[in-house]
């Protein structure tokens, strides 16, 4: 079908010349002759080779957990390690540094099912420490097996399958080799997931023995021998015994069901709760528990006395209760201190409640960050801390004494779709940082960005790029915050740009705010520069991008496109100010339109030459220095283009994508290269930084109900419309960047490498031979009881800690495996052993030989001693006296600016070997000391041990003296000079010279 050319010009482009660069064309792409399915079955050739593009499964890893467990963590017995669930395996934590140590992980032989169970069957959903090993770990999981773990070892030393999927567990040291476990009960209702039990399901509260029968003893996986059923209830939301262990407690739906432990035959006895209960905890010391329930109510259940073993059948109870409220919404986690004087809870409000039982006062931990799942305590080092486990999958620790946030633990923060539930359409803004080689990802809120190190596999910082309210719900409507659409980066590094939006309801009007920010070198945060309200007017924007190659801040563009129909580009504007210098802030510098058509999204060439705006069923591509449009593409196949992108380090190539096509046009020939059209939806492609390759992603829905979503990856070359290789993923993705190849991840510069974000908010790594670093302790490893660092004290929080804290372990006391004695400290660290306070050095004695040993070198035995002093003295020495000058400079006052060289310096050691380093002979010694004033030097001490010994010219001098006394108070016998000091020494000739030098 023909069609017209259109020789429009643009709004900004002056009249007078019909050149190429200031007229609009558009140019027909013949691309039906072209289209044609791709048959994935089906051997082609590209680039001479040939290729098999069946499908494969693409390599892949999640930098994230799959979900904030609902398990709460668990410390150890001297709190220095903690426990959190993670899928299948369980992470054991540092309380002091927060790092995984390591990772108890079940082998696949004993899952049942392995090859054609649920990636989620095997999930843990309980644990706890064995009350009579405080080194063994009980946990529970949803493919019914219960594990018994060794974890100072990281051995799996037990595992008991009960066949139905565990929901939660606990034991007491009353019952020896017993637990108690809340299992779903096999259901005659067909479900799609069978083996997650819904609220209609029937749960049964089973005590499970840890002896397996004769038949199982020596295997792998075992068969408990005793397996006894307490009772039915729905689905449990807590299992606890009593400290006393006398009861067993769980809470299902809007009951509480209890037993009496030592008459487990008689069932459990329901007491009636008016709402939905969500948590239970047990007192320390009393025979009472507390409750929470879905309106925000926390009930103190007194209950547990001998009137319940009167039982009427069909009758439920009612209980004496205390009510406490202050939460708006779900309580989600009780926790009793020790003493059982305080009661801790949190919910959806992101706030934590310290409940004083005999007072009825409270107080307040509030913007903890997110919405609180679990909370844990420990007593770390004598002083009492809460944990916190939230619902973007970080632990928060909080200082009993302060209530204020000691540190936190955090890998990236996910999102909790307990607090708000984001559009299923909703993009995520995703950018990789190159100056600090991080990713800037959507955080758990969806007005926060945070900033991940891929390579050290942490949480750098989190960027609150819009201040919002973390409680988002008004009653049972949530609310609707703002959101962070997009966000760019420039090719420097230097320059952010972020867009946020809120959507207009019946209470609020719609806003939209675009954010520059600049990268502060030193602190390593993003600073705040310039924020642009409604940079559209009253419409969203569409696209936003930097101008890459731009050499200087002046070429430095940003470009935007909206719903109002304008295109937009933005520069640095640079003031003088009195006050601050010189202040940059970004202005607004044009504004297009193209027709009546609404742009969708906006693109850069490589070098920054061409800008490249989807609209409607066109692209239209702009000289950005002159606003000029060069060239017009048009499609009728393609009706809607979603998007346009240059491929390769040329950007020679535009592909051009709608709902089902991709079109690549060959912007030098102005000539369509091929057309492929897709039987599904596909993504915007995605370039490679480095080659002439794109991918395009093809979203797959599942055939059935019980299939999972997919994705399948295209890799097309500007060669040919097939393409060169079909790759697999089993999830949907939501946005996906090209990482270069000089990234934080080892890439091939041939290869595809990308990062993205799932539908389900995961971040995931995969591409060609994917390789990431692995997380320190993500395997299993053992632990040794002094592997934990140091505990802080209240002494460390009034004078610091201590230089010396470590000496155990440091230089001056540390041996090698083989057994070796200690090292000597060397350098500064012997010139900084007194650093510290007084107070916290160790005694002298303890430092004394370690440190004197750093500035002391070893004497050498005494036959070599005096071979070397005999040898350097039968050694001549030749100086010139040509090769000293005299220095005027002495005269004038100024520095000295005279280089020694080395017939000097020798000149100076033999003066020293001759004057004083040779022992004097026993001739010149005084066979006894003379007492001096009436003192007398007492155990053979020499007369120059606190001065220098004199040196007497004639025995004349010395005579003057009585009693042989030296000017500075010392006796002395007078010798005759020696032969080696006499005026032809070289000695004298050296101080001779000296003195010529100096003159």
């Amino acid at each position: 079908m023909p069609v017209a050319v259109d020789r429009t010009r643009t709004m900004t482009a002056p009249d007078t010349h019909d050149t190429p660069a200031k007229v609009a064309q558009d140019i027909p792409l013949a691309g039906a002759t072209q289209t044609g399915a791709v048959n994935p079955r089906k051997k082609r050739k590209a680039k001479g080779k040939e290729v098999e593009d069946a499908e494969e499964a693409w390599s892949w890893k999640s930098l994230t957990d799959s979900s904030a467990s609902r398990v709460p963590p668990i410390f150890t017995k001297d709190g220095s390690y903690f426990f959190s669930a993670a899928g299948p395996s369980v992470k054991i934590h540092s309380v002091a540094t927060g790092e995984v140590v390591s990772t108890l992980t079940p082998p696949l032989t004993s899952v049942s099912g392995a090859t054609g169970s649920s990636a989620q069957s095997d999930v843990v959903t309980a644990a706890i420490l064995n009350p009579h090993n405080p080194f063994q770990l009980i946990t529970g999981s949803l493919d019914g097996y219960v594990r018994v773990w060794d974890f100072l070892d990281a051995s799996l030393l037990q595992t008991i399958n009960i066949a139905q999927p565990i929901f939660h567990l606990t034991a007491h040291e009353r019952f020896r080799e017993h637990v108690f476990v809340a299992a779903a009960r096999p259901t005659k209702k067909k479900t799609s997931k069978a083996h997650v039990a819904t609220a209609e399901d029937n749960v049964a509260v089973l005590r499970v023995a840890f002896k397996p029968t004769a038949a199982t003893a020596g295997a792998q996986v075992q068969t408990s021998s005793e397996v006894v059923g307490v009772g039915k209830t729905r689905s449990t939301t807590g299992l606890a015994i009593s400290p006393s262990g006398a009861w067993l407690v769980a809470t299902a739906g809007h009951k509480a069901y209890v037993c009496q432990t030592a008459d487990l035959k008689g069932g459990f006895t329901k007491f009636v709760s008016p709402e939905r209960l969500t948590c239970l905890a047990f007192h320390p010391s009393e025979e009472y528990f507390a409750t929470g329930d879905a309106t925000g109510c926390i009930r103190l259940w007194y209950c547990l006395n001998e009137s319940i073993a009167i039982k009427t059948s069909g009758v439920e109870k009612t209980a004496q209760t205390t009510t406490l409220h202050w939460h708006a919404h779900a309580v989600s986690s009780l926790t009793f201190t020790p003493n059982g004087a305080y009661l801790l809870s949190g919910g959806e409000e992101s706030v934590l409640v310290i409940w004083q039982l005999h007072t009825g006062k409270k107080e307040f931990v509030p913007r903890v960050g997110s919405p609180i799942v679990h909370v844990a305590l420990t007593n770390n080092g004598g002083e009492e801390e809460y944990l916190l486990g939230l619902a973007d999958a970080s632990f928060v620790f909080v200082r009993a004494s302060t209530l204020k946030i000691a540190r936190s633990i955090a890998r990236i923060k996910l999102d909790p779709a307990i607090s708000h539930d984001r559009p299923s359409t909703s993009t995520a803004p995703l950018a990789i940082h190159s100056l600090s080689s991080t990713l800037i990802l959507p955080s758990s809120h969806p007005s926060s960005l945070q900033t991940f190190s891929p390579s050290t596999s942490t949480l750098l910082s989190e960027l609150e790029v819009s201040p919002s309210n973390r409680v988002s719900r008004r009653d049972d409507k949530p609310l609707q915050p703002s959101r962070v659409e997009h966000v760019v980066l420039s090719d420097s590094g230097d320059w952010m740009a972020t867009i946020d939006s809120r959507e207009a309801d019946e209470m609020f009007r719609g806003e939209e705010y675009m954010k520059i920010w600049q990268w502060d070198r030193k602190s390593g945060f993003w600073i705040l520069n310039t924020r642009i309200d409604r940079p559209h007017g009253l419409k969203k924007a569409t696209g936003v991008a930097f101008r890459p190659g731009a050499r200087t801040q002046d070429d430095l563009l940003l470009a935007t496109t909206g719903e109002d129909g304008n295109i937009k580009t933005w520069r640095i504007r640079s003031v003088q100010t009195k006050s601050e210098g010189v202040e940059e802030f970004w202005v607004a510098r044009s504004t297009l339109r193209f027709r009546d058509e609404i742009p969708s999204d906006v693109s850069w060439s490589p070098d920054g030459s061409l800008l490249a705006v989807s609209v409607g069923s066109h692209v239209a591509v702009y000289d950005p220095d002159t606003n000029a449009l060069c060239q017009v593409v048009t499609c009728p196949e393609c009706t809607t283009v979603s998007s346009a992108r240059f491929v390769g380090s040329s950007g020679r190539y535009m592909v051009i994508s709608g709902p089902r096509d991709v079109l690549l046009w060959d912007l030098v020939s102005q000539s369509l290269r091929w057309h492929y059209r897709s039987r599904t939806a596909i993504e915007r492609p995605v370039a490679h930084p480095d080659e002439d390759q794109f991918v395009v992603m093809e979203r797959i829905m599942p055939a059935t109900t019980a299939d999972s979503p997919s994705t399948k990856i295209l890799i097309f070359e500007p060669l040919s419309s097939l393409p060169v290789a079909i790759r697999t993923l089993p999830f949907h993705l939501r946005t996906a960047l090209a990482v270069p190849s000089s990234g934080f991840f080892p890439t091939d510069p041939a290869g595809f490498t990308l990062v993205g974000v799932t539908d389900a908010w995961s971040v995931v790594v995969f591409g060609d031979d994917v390789q990431v670093p692995e997380e320190e302790g993500a395997s299993a490893q053992g632990i040794t009881r002094d592997a934990a660092a140091g505990k802080r004290t209240l002494f460390h929080d009034i004078f610091g800690a201590s230089a010396f804290a470590d000496l155990a372990t440091g230089p001056s006391a540390s041996t090698s495996a083989s057994g070796s004695t200690a090292q000597p400290w060397k350098g500064k660290a012997a010139a900084s052993a007194f650093d510290a306070p007084a107070h916290l050095v160790p005694p002298l004695e303890m430092l004394f030989d370690a440190v004197m040993d750093g500035f002391l070198a070893a004497r050498p035995d005494d036959a070599d001693a005096d071979e070397e002093r005999e040898r350097e003295h039968d050694e001549e020495m030749d100086v010139d006296e040509e090769a000293i000058t005299p220095l005027p400079c002495l005269k004038s006052g100024l520095s000295l600016d005279r280089v020694v060289d080395r017939q000097e310096m020798n000149g100076f050691v033999e003066l020293f070997i001759q004057c004083a380093i040779k022992a004097p002979s026993e001739s010149r010694l005084p066979p006894t000391f003379t007492p001096v004033n009436g003192i007398h030097k007492p155990n053979g001490v020499p007369p120059h041990i606190n001065g220098i010994r004199g040196t007497p010219s004639t025995p004349a001098k010395n005579a003057s003296k009585p009693n042989g006394i030296t000017p500075n108070g010392h006796a002395y016998t007078p010798s005759q000079p020696s032969p080696a000091q006499s005026d032809a020494s070289p000695a004298v000739k050296a101080g001779k010279k000296r003195k010529k030098s100096l003159s």
